[in-house]
């Protein structure tokens, strides 16, 4: 098994549990992460282990990109920036199509592409106090990539509300919204997810598997489509100036001055 510098895999009763291990940066997804998840979840699939449980460190679950990568894209190429892209949609899609059931344990805030880890899982558990939100055009960022899982998830109009206003939702909204499967105290997050997986545990690994597969395969062209649009507008988006000046007033914990909304004279 690959030994990883963020991710903690442990295996016991045929269950993997993969743990986002930057508590200091509220696991926020650096490349070094999104390479390390990827191959993670590899490996779990050819493992013994039966499920899945995917959670985070510390009092996140996963606060979206690495603010300090995001700051070195602005001055990225377009090759730099369609493959940082890539890797993104690689591991949402990997997670999406994994054949084994997988089970969130959303300890804490999940947001953008953290959100996107915590509701592609087939199971979803939160604690009330969980948050979540695709807060990317807060940063002059699109969250291309994540759009086409969430379409599929909760319908155009209220993916609309999610992506344009980028505002955080809480555990019980999010639980209306078909996006959480259950809420849990914090104190009985891990326990149930075990449980779950247990029960899982089960029924036909066989049978489950094909219910993933064909569920993947519906949604497979239009995926392949969709994603290759989302990578290059994700891409696309992080040469605007809008992007620059997101990233840079994020940092400087003041407000944006769009330059797209100055009026020329």
């Amino acid at each position: 098994m690959t030994r990883f510098n963020h991710i903690l895999a442990e295996s016991a009763n045929n269950v993997r549990t993969l743990t986002l291990n930057r508590p200091d940066k509220r696991n926020a997804l650096s490349p070094e992460l999104i390479e390390e998840l990827t191959v993670a979840l590899h490996e779990a699939e050819s493992c013994e282990c039966g499920v899945v449980i995917l959670t985070g460190a510390g009092p996140a679950f996963c606060s979206g990109l690495d603010m300090d990568h995001l700051e070195t894209m602005t001055a990225s190429t377009p090759e730099e920036s369609r493959r940082d892209s890539e890797n993104m949609a690689r591991v949402l899609r990997t997670l999406y199509e994994f054949p084994k059931p997988v089970i969130a344990a959303v300890n804490g805030p999940a947001i953008a592409g953290g959100m996107g880890l915590a509701t592609i899982a087939d199971f979803t558990l939160a604690t009330p106090e969980s948050k979540f939100g695709y807060t990317e055009v807060r940063v002059g960022f699109v969250p291309a990539i994540v759009a086409s899982f969430l379409l599929r998830q909760i319908g155009e109009k209220r993916t609309r509300d999610l992506l344009l206003t980028g505002r955080l939702i809480k555990a019980q909204e999010a639980l209306q919204l078909g996006l959480v499967t259950q809420i849990v105290t914090a104190d009985e997050l891990m326990k149930t997810a075990r449980a779950l997986a247990q029960s899982l545990l089960l029924n036909s690994p066989q049978a489950m598997q094909s219910v993933k597969k064909l569920l993947a395969k519906h949604a497979a062209r239009r995926l392949d489509e969709e994603l290759a649009d989302a990578i290059a507008a994700n891409a696309q988006q992080r040469s605007t100036e809008d992007f620059k000046e997101g990233v840079q007033a994020f940092l400087n914990r003041r407000r944006a001055e769009w330059p797209s909304q100055r009026i020329k004279a």
